[in-house]
């Protein structure tokens, strides 16, 4: 009886509490976490903890290599590349951040309602999106700044929209293998609305995919970003972006701090979004494995 009345206060975890601890238990998923948390974290908390002024000029000698009190060297104006970089992570996470979330939903919204209705309104947003997908990426972000003008504002609106389509097809395609099936059958014939089905039955079936296309899409958007400040058409000087400290550094190849450490950041970000997103990917699967392991 004890055993009975012990196992019965015994809670099932929540499927969000499974999928995060096999994230976590998950080798290169845990270190992708550690490094995204502490590049976010020095980022977020780049005036408090970045020794100098991103902007100050003269805070050393020009061109100082690193050692003493500039860990990474001084810039060609005698900034402190050290706190350039932190303040410029600051910058590019946040602006990545903004520019994946509103892809993801606007391209989510799209993708359901794509693939629940079906008819002229697929056709119609399919073709859209097509037209988008058959430009390259970069040149797209660089038509629609062509057209709003260089700034950062518009570099992320252009992030967003160029990954809005890669949402969208995901979305409709799962939606599509949906929109069939016996729970979403009931829920219409027991007076369900269209706005309820697709809210409380179908989006939550579609979001795991969406995490790790995510996580992959913010990689992307991070050089895309990186690619466009590099061009002089996202943060506009005296402002640090890595991208635009890279092609500063360009002009001066000799000098190699310049470029190299804002390129380092550049790619432990990346690393560690690819690294979680793999994460993501494997624990779905292992939780799918085990889900039709306990129906057998």
């Amino acid at each position: 009886m004890i055993e009975i009345a012990n196992s019965a206060t015994i809670r099932p975890q929540s499927p969000a509490r499974i999928l995060l601890t096999r994230i976590l238990t998950h080798r290169l998923g845990l270190i992708g976490i550690i490094v995204l948390s502490i590049a976010a974290g020095l980022s977020l908390l780049a005036p408090f903890v970045a020794p100098y002024s991103p902007i100050e000029i003269g805070a050393g000698d020009i061109l100082q290599p690193p050692g003493g009190p500039f860990w990474f060297g001084t810039d060609e104006l005698g900034r402190d590349v050290l706190s350039r970089v932190l303040h410029g992570g600051r910058i590019s996470i946040q602006l990545v951040g903004i520019a994946v979330m509103l892809a993801f939903i606007l391209g989510t919204a799209l993708g359901v309602v794509s693939g629940y209705f079906a008819g002229k309104t697929d056709a119609i947003i399919m073709r859209i999106t097509d037209a988008m997908l058959a430009f390259p990426a970069l040149i797209l972000a660089l038509s629609i700044i062509a057209l709003l003008g260089p700034s950062l504002f518009n570099a992320m609106i252009a992030v967003a929209i160029i990954n809005v389509s890669g949402f969208t097809r995901l979305v409709r395609g799962q939606v599509l293998s949906l929109r069939n099936i016996d729970f979403v059958r009931a829920a219409y014939l027991l007076g369900a609305g269209d706005a309820r089905i697709m809210a409380r039955h179908v989006l939550p079936n579609v979001t795991g995919n969406l995490i790790v296309f995510g996580s992959l899409i913010a990689s992307q958007a991070l050089i895309t970003e990186a690619g466009l400040s590099f061009l002089g058409l996202g943060a506009q000087p005296p402002t640090p972006s890595w991208g635009l400290m890279i092609a500063t550094g360009v002009e001066y190849a000799e000098y190699w701090w310049m470029s190299f450490f804002p390129g380092v950041a550049i790619f432990l970000v990346v690393l560690s979004l690819n690294f979680i997103g793999d994460a993501v990917r494997d624990s779905l699967d292992a939780r799918s494995r085990g889900m039709r392991g306990d129906q057998r």
